[in-house]
């Protein structure tokens, strides 16, 4: 009796776990979700078998959800683990999250990161700023040190690379 229980139990366990992963295939991820980003980085999901229509009130409006000039990388080209220089002939390790936030191995550093106009604009905690951008079809680090702006002239331009890029 009590291996016939056990064994039961055995079999709804493996029908309830195949069945729960069959759902979360049919919800989550590819064309069964469609995701919004805001502004602030964050990032809702909805199912699209929820969703009547898409509506957009104008041009204007999609102008202002950063969009980005022709030919600059979209916003998940910046996601991840960036080895760039530090103006002195050394390498450290910026990684950017899709959240919006940064990190900084150069004296471990935290800030945020927008994406503005086609680049990677990232404030850190310590009061410096870093952009990569596109340059030329290569990607860039140029450093701000603290009390510059983005518009300024960086103290230095080196070579950025992605070590952990992946399709978005």
């Amino acid at each position: 009796m009590r291996r016939s229980l056990r064994i039961a139990g055995v079999v709804a366990m493996v029908v309830l776990a195949t069945w729960g992963f069959g759902q979360s295939l049919k919800t989550k991820g590819g064309s069964g979700e469609i995701v919004i980003v805001f502004k602030d980085g964050h990032r809702q999901s909805f199912n699209l078998a929820d969703v009547a229509r898409l509506e957009f009130s104008g041009a204007t409006a999609v102008a202002d959800t950063g969009s980005a000039p022709a030919g600059a990388p979209p916003r998940g080209h910046f996601f991840g683990k960036w080895e760039v220089g530090d103006g002195a002939g050394n390498t450290f390790f910026i990684t950017l999250k899709e959240n919006g936030d940064a990190y900084r191995s150069l004296r471990d550093v935290h800030g945020k990161w927008a994406y503005v106009n086609g680049e990677a604009r990232i404030t850190w905690n310590d009061g410096a700023q870093d952009v990569i951008r596109r340059v030329d079809g290569r990607d860039k680090k140029a450093a701000y040190g603290e009390g510059k702006s983005f518009t300024d002239e960086p103290d230095n331009v080196t070579d950025a690379r992605n070590t952990s890029p992946r399709p978005i």
